[in-house]
């Protein structure tokens, strides 16, 4: 069927009149977006959907949103047979995400579910924890993360209150597959919605904090900056930072205001140094310790803090990670709570720091796929049995303790705060702190290279670059010869010195590519899920012997890291 045969049947009477009008718009008008929004289905993916907004099969709208929410019933009716289903529903600042958040429900409650629906933005987190607090099935949260503002997205959410994983995914999207446009159930019943206020916030906030804290040191004298880039965390983070007891916290007024064209920025993601030029520009007037900015669903955080030229500096996310972990197991340590049966949670593309942190205090690291939910997974697999303490993953997530089973970054704020405050009363900062790790374990630095392919044109030279390196890995990087390299969707890995392959299928299938190098250089190579990029995770290690060698050491690294670069051909 060609993309214009796809495009008219959106024409018929199966599709409200403003749709109708948009498409045929689009087909009168010859335009070059009819075949980006026609020429395939949105993906509904292992964990749920994120797309540009607009008409068609390609794009997030109330159809390819009805569709997603029809199969989600048709499953869990199948799974919960004879019992009062209940799903909360949270949304983002995002444009359409109140009205999608209610289209959602009126779909879940015209299935006879009974649906917890937040009046108001509200961080995902929130909703993860709300799953659990108030014994939910499922959960939904409509948000896009950190894409720019044309985009939105739809996340489900298992009883666990982690993401839906295998067998679920699986089994929701053949379900999601199967429905016909004319089959989704729009007629909703307002009687089924409990609708859920400020209330759930001191609850969340609550537990955060009896999660997140172990000492209370120099917590006054701490000067933060928070911003929450006009995301959802303005309901929760300034409020949970002075329960938590901090006295001095200067908000950045104008990116406190929700909005869905995050204005202010040309990026709402903290991952960027730009999203936090008006926090730093503040930081410095109020002479700030640290920073913090959160992206507009409130999961991810981006923590900037003085260097020893005390300019304020953005850390990556596995610097942030490594201070917060190191720190807790330390806590945990010095308080006995350590007898071998813990473990810490990470990713395949993080830093394998978090491997050399683990063994300094007696703990399993367990790896997973890249996203929070197989964080959560590897929680429920080894519930009764390992006691989970934290995890994180490069892309500024962090969570601490169980009591959320996504990346949190409310509860990971006031610890971030936390150790800020106790290096402040020290005589130290978190970035002399981090350097303190790394003469422990060894310094590790990390560069990432996104490459952007839009469309359908994109997709495919991405599927081929992934093919290439595939079929003709480096022979050596930066000066050393790669000695592994570990394919996901083979599962296997294949060891040069011994000119051999093992299987490696203890973590599931994925279109991911890693080199390691002899010297320790590791490469990740994987298509995004939620962008049209392929990005490179780019890790270099060295000793550092002192504090006097870490720059020097630093410089050393970027100057491997540029090497890789090249010897990839990513300039």
């Amino acid at each position: 069927m060609t993309t214009l045969e796809k495009a008219k049947l959106w024409l018929t009477a199966t599709f409200d009149k403003e749709t109708v009008d948009a498409v045929q718009l689009l087909i009168e008008g010859n335009s070059p977006d009819l075949e980006d929004s026609f020429y395939r289905s949105l993906e509904f993916g292992t964990g749920g959907m994120r797309g540009i907004m607009g008409v068609g099969t390609n794009r997030l709208n109330k159809y390819t949103l009805g569709q997603a929410t029809q199969g989600l019933a048709n499953y869990m009716l199948q799974q919960f047979a004879g019992e009062e289903i209940k799903v909360a529903i949270a949304y983002d600042v995002r444009n359409n995400s109140r009205e999608f958040g209610k289209l959602v429900a009126d779909v879940l409650t015209a299935n006879g579910i009974k649906v917890l629906l937040f009046k108001n933005h509200r961080p995902t987190p929130e909703l993860s924890f709300t799953v659990r607090d108030k014994k939910c099935n499922g959960g939904i949260v409509l948000t896009a993360s950190h894409n720019p503002p044309e985009y939105n997205g739809y996340k489900v959410y298992w009883n666990d209150g982690a993401q839906i994983v295998p067998p679920h995914d699986e089994a929701i999207i053949n379900e999601v597959y199967s429905v016909k446009f004319e089959d989704i159930k729009f007629e909703g019943n307002d009687d089924l919605i409990e609708w859920i206020g400020e209330e759930q916030d001191d609850i969340y906030i609550d537990a955060c904090i009896e999660n997140s804290s172990y000492q209370n040191v120099g917590k006054e004298n701490l000067n933060i900056v928070f911003t929450s880039i006009h995301g959802t965390t303005y309901a929760t983070v300034p409020g949970a930072l002075e329960k938590a007891g901090f006295k001095k916290i200067d908000l950045v007024k104008e990116q406190m205001i929700p909005s869905g064209n995050f204005p202010t920025v040309d990026s709402p993601n903290p991952e960027e140094p730009a999203a936090l030029e008006m926090a730093i520009d503040l930081a410095k007037i109020t002479n700030a310790d640290i920073v913090i900015g959160t992206d507009p669903d409130g999961d991810r955080l981006g923590i900037a803090v003085r260097n020893l030229e005390g300019e304020i500096q953005l850390l990556n996310g596995n610097q942030c990670n490594t201070i917060l972990t190191y720190y807790i197991l330390d806590q945990w340590k010095k308080k006995g709570k350590i007898t071998g049966k813990e473990f810490i949670g990470s990713t395949i593309v993080t830093s394998d720091i978090f491997f050399d942190i683990a063994e300094k205090f007696g703990v399993d690291c367990k790896v997973g796929l890249t996203g929070f939910k197989w964080i959560g997974k590897m929680i429920r697999d080894f519930e009764g049995q390992e006691k989970f303490v934290c995890g994180g993953e490069e892309s500024f997530g962090f969570m601490t303790g169980d009591f959320v089973r996504d990346k949190d970054s409310c509860g990971s704020i006031i610890l971030a705060c936390e150790i800020a405050a106790w290096c402040k009363a020290n005589g130290k900062t978190m970035y002399e702190y981090l350097i303190e790790i790394y003469q422990e374990t060894g310094m590790y630095y990390e560069g990432l290279v996104n490459l952007v392919r839009k469309g359908r044109d994109g997709a495919e030279e991405i599927q081929n670059m992934m093919k290439n390196f595939r079929e003709n890995p480096p022979k050596q990087l930066a000066g050393s010869f790669v000695e592994e390299v570990k394919d996901f969707k083979e599962q296997t890995n294949f060891v040069v010195s011994e000119n051999k392959k093992h299987v490696m299928d203890e973590i599931p299938k994925s279109n991911v590519l890693i080199y390691y190098t002899q010297d320790g250089t590791k490469v990740c190579v994987r298509p995004s899920g939620t962008e049209p990029k392929i990005k490179f995770y780019i890790s270099v290690k060295q000793s550092l012997h002192s504090k006097e060698d870490f720059e020097s050491t630093l410089t050393a690294l970027e100057e491997k890291i540029e090497e890789v670069r090249k010897d990839l051909n990513l300039d």
